[in-house]
């Protein structure tokens, strides 16, 4: 394979990959062609020059910067370079990565799952060269440029917010007093159990907040949930809800159950790029496996800014969080936006759900939205399951998992331990 390069001119290429293997083996197979350097880390690999010319072949499971981080920094830095990437952990996350590294405006040429498949790789190495050598010739006006902006995702400013009536019959918390709230710990989690169609077997729950004033008793999420938003606070209120739900996992590993929790996070928790570090610590300071989260996306959240929340989303996948697209059917997505986002779960919204046996048009969604998330390589679950009719029609559509009334309300900790004793009693009764 290698005597068909020899007439290449020697070019850069940088081999980003902390598997010291995979970096000799790929150095032994291009150095002829390549004047090849192989870093086993990011931050190494930044502290060289970067040319236009240059390839970058990088592994996106990286433990000091991910691939995702090293593709944001090199569209600040360079995005002529040829960019290759690739991925031994998840198709679907390689994808998401790719379609990120152009949404930067990055060059990136293909993508290649582990193990390498060698010819295809030099192949592709040999097409970058022969392009760089037919480019030579042409001027940086003929060659263009790249207007992309980087995303400002960390600023927020409420003084910027416009006025919003918030209607409430009992209390309309200040932000002194929510902010107070959450200090204090007065929010807990209430559980909603979900099932599998398959077996009836628990998959999981979802966990959702209230507030316990110590005034106005039990506050439900419509009641400041907006409020956190419109304050600057959701960021605070979500790491909340995470750190609770985190600390429920841990006493069920503890007693040997595994129970993955659905977490929701807003449009502002998916534009901070230091959500999946801040995760991924909380995960593995409580020993928690990261597969046992799930955290759920609205539609009209994920278009905020896509870029960004594509970012953040492929990086959450890299270390191991499940992800769902909530309330699917509601919001604008695209399907090429659905597609380029790494989700593993499909979450139809209950306004279909619970029409779909009166109503022709919402059985036909709740229809197509099952047939797409398994397209798409999804488990798709539907919401507001009421009664035993729906579970049977969605049974027969071929949905995969299911939540809602008939299965179980949302239930506070005691009363969810109580439900899974008598889940446990029934399947051993029909066994």
């Amino acid at each position: 394979m290698k005597d068909n390069f020899e007439s290449i001119q020697i070019t850069r290429l940088y081999i980003v990959d902390d598997d010291i293997q995979m970096c000799d083996l790929l150095t032994e197979y291009t150095c002829d062609v390549f004047e090849v350097t192989a870093f086993q880390s990011a931050l190494d690999f930044f502290n060289t020059t970067i040319c236009n010319t240059d390839i970058i072949l990088l592994d996106l499971k990286m433990p000091d910067i991910d691939g995702v981080e090293v593709i944001r920094k090199l569209a600040r830095i360079n995005k002529k370079c040829s960019v290759l990437l690739m991925s031994g952990y998840d198709d679907g996350v390689l994808h998401s990565a790719l379609q990120l590294a152009k949404e930067y405006g990055l060059n990136v040429i293909s993508d290649f799952t582990k193990p390498i498949d060698f010819p295809k790789l030099m192949s592709t190495l040999f097409k970058i060269k022969e392009t760089h050598l037919k480019q030579k010739s042409l001027t940086p006006h003929v060659l263009g440029k790249n207007n992309l902006t980087t995303p400002d995702t960390d600023s927020f400013d409420d003084d910027n917010h416009p006025d919003i009536i918030i209607k409430s019959e009992i209390y309309i918390p200040s932000k002194e007093e929510l902010a107070l709230a959450i200090k204090e710990h007065q929010l807990v989690l209430f559980y909603q159990p979900q099932l599998s169609f398959k077996d009836k077997n628990l998959i999981g729950v979802e966990a959702l907040v209230r507030w316990e004033h110590p005034v106005y008793g039990l506050l439900f999420p419509d009641k400041f949930i907006t409020l956190a938003e419109i304050y600057g606070l959701m960021e605070q209120l979500t790491s909340e809800v995470i750190q609770l739900a985190i600390k429920q996992s841990k006493l069920w590993q503890r007693r040997g159950i595994e129970i993955k929790i659905s977490i929701n996070i807003s449009a502002q928790n998916i534009t901070s790029l230091t959500l999946p570090e801040q995760l991924t610590h909380l995960v593995s300071e409580s020993k928690i496996d990261p597969s046992m989260v799930m955290l759920e996306i609205t539609e009209t959240e994920l278009m905020t800014e896509l870029t960004t929340s594509l970012d953040i989303l492929t990086r959450l996948r890299l270390k191991g969080f499940h992800l769902s697209i909530d309330d699917f059917g509601t919001g604008y997505s695209s399907l090429s936006q659905l597609h380029r986002a790494p989700f593993t779960e499909l979450k139809i919204d209950q306004s279909f759900v619970m029409t779909m046996l009166t109503n022709m048009e919402s059985k036909a969604i709740v229809e197509t939205c099952i047939l797409l998330g398994h397209n798409l390589n999804m488990e798709v679950i539907a919401e507001g399951v009421e009664n035993e009719d729906v579970w049977n029609e969605l049974k027969r559509m071929g949905c995969d998992n299911a939540q809602g009334y008939f299965i179980a309300k949302a239930l506070p900790i005691d009363q969810l331990s109580s439900w899974l004793n008598e889940l446990n009693y029934q399947h051993t009764l029909s066994t």
